[in-house]
């Protein structure tokens, strides 16, 4: 079994080629869009989620079968077909040319798979049984949101306000480590499950930067 390393990337913009029209390749195209990508996505047939995004000009549907150059730019890649010969060839164009592929029907053969994946507004957690068993990482999944509310929405909706102003008030480095330590260790979470915590404006923010971005040791 690989020992696969967990990473978070940033696809805004970036160009990511789904070969495949089915179910699966529908849900990986749908997941691409959320996270911003530019997707192209290859096959002769498509769900009709996929045709009216394409009709919508949500993404760039090539409607014949795969053919080799068809990856050229690509910063992301699905092998997502219902043939594993063409999978196959799809991943070794992929690994030939440096691009990272995921590989829906054989996820060793590819450079990446994807985990289980829920969100709480900025809060993402993924699960994988590093390709062992997709219905375990969903149960599990499943089984960790229900212990998550909104309570950890909006601790994150904090922490990400307060982090932006930091860094966009504060240029010492040193200063900005103070502060986000700080932020860190206020217990925030337990205000917002107590029904105690009352939004920071963005002047309230500003004066605590204020009173303890000169504290740093």
């Amino acid at each position: 079994m690989p020992h696969y390393m967990p990473i978070m990337m940033n696809l805004r913009e970036q160009r990511c080629v789904v070969v495949g029209g089915g179910a699966v390749a529908e849900r990986k195209t749908q997941a691409l869009l959320e996270a911003g990508a530019k997707a192209v996505v290859i096959s002769p047939s498509a769900t009709a989620w996929l045709q009216e995004r394409s009709e919508d000009n949500k993404i760039e549907w090539v409607k014949r079968r795969f053919r080799k150059g068809d990856l050229a730019g690509a910063f992301l890649a699905f092998a997502a077909t219902d043939q594993e010969q063409v999978n196959a060839d799809i991943v070794r164009e992929a690994k030939n040319t440096g691009i990272p592929v995921n590989d829906t029907s054989e996820g060793e053969r590819g450079s990446f798979i994807t985990p289980s994946v829920f969100r709480r507004g900025g809060l993402i957690v993924a699960v994988s049984t590093s390709g062992a068993g997709p219905s375990a990482s969903r149960r599990l999944s499943r089984e960790i949101e229900e212990r998550f509310g909104d309570d950890y929405e909006r601790y994150i909706d904090f922490l990400s306000a307060a982090r932006a102003l930091i860094k966009s008030r504060v240029a010492e480095s040193s200063q900005r480590k103070h502060l986000l330590r700080l932020l860190a260790e206020m217990d925030i979470l337990t205000l917002i499950r107590e029904g105690s915590f009352q939004p920071w404006s963005e002047e309230a923010l500003i004066a605590w930067i204020d009173q303890y971005r000169g504290n740093c040791e």
